[in-house]
């Protein structure tokens, strides 16, 4: 691993109990404040991927930052997958659950059919969200072309549920 990846991934923390009791959170902020760390990242989550996208989603909220920052490093466009209410004029929506609880995902449709779409997020875990972000992306036409997240708590069957994924950090 290289030495900005590897401070990147020193600047993430862990938070017990965060948002309720047996959640173990964890806390990019302090990565996101480092402009290396965060540049470095971003790279990583596209480098897989690179000639294979035409625009980057990002499911609300860390995975906004991250996306917006991918895209900008990629010379791509920027997609958002917001929480239900969210955006004027939702084209389609997706309910899923969580580790703590249910959520609805919704997406535009101001894409050309056919998109190629690289699939950001900050964390896998259950694999919940991003699989809820693969459905909405599919069912307006558009194509998965990869997903990608900064970290993955392995152990929690996320990867099971996803399939093949680009993850540019782990854990137990």
């Amino acid at each position: 691993m290289n030495p900005e990846l590897a401070r990147a991934e020193s600047l993430i923390r862990s938070i017990p109990d965060y948002p309720q009791p047996g959640i173990l959170f964890r806390d990019i902020t302090p990565l996101l404040a480092d402009a290396r760390a965060l540049h470095a990242t971003t790279e990583a989550l596209v480098e897989p991927f690179a000639g294979s996208f035409d625009v980057v989603a990002g499911v609300e909220a860390r995975g906004f930052i991250l996306a917006g920052a991918a895209a900008i490093t990629a010379g791509v466009g920027f997609v958002p997958i917001r929480k239900a209410g969210k955006l004027p004029q939702p084209a389609a929506a997706v309910d899923y659950a969580l580790e703590y609880g249910t959520a609805t995902i919704e997406m535009h449709d101001d894409l050309p059919a056919g998109t190629r779409i690289l699939l950001i997020d900050d964390v896998l875990a259950t694999g919940g969200t991003l699989a809820a972000g693969r459905t909405v992306i599919e069912s307006l036409g558009y194509t998965v072309a990869g997903i990608s997240v900064l970290f993955e708590i392995e152990g929690l069957g996320g990867r099971d549920v996803i399939g093949d994924l680009h993850t540019v950090f782990r854990s137990s």
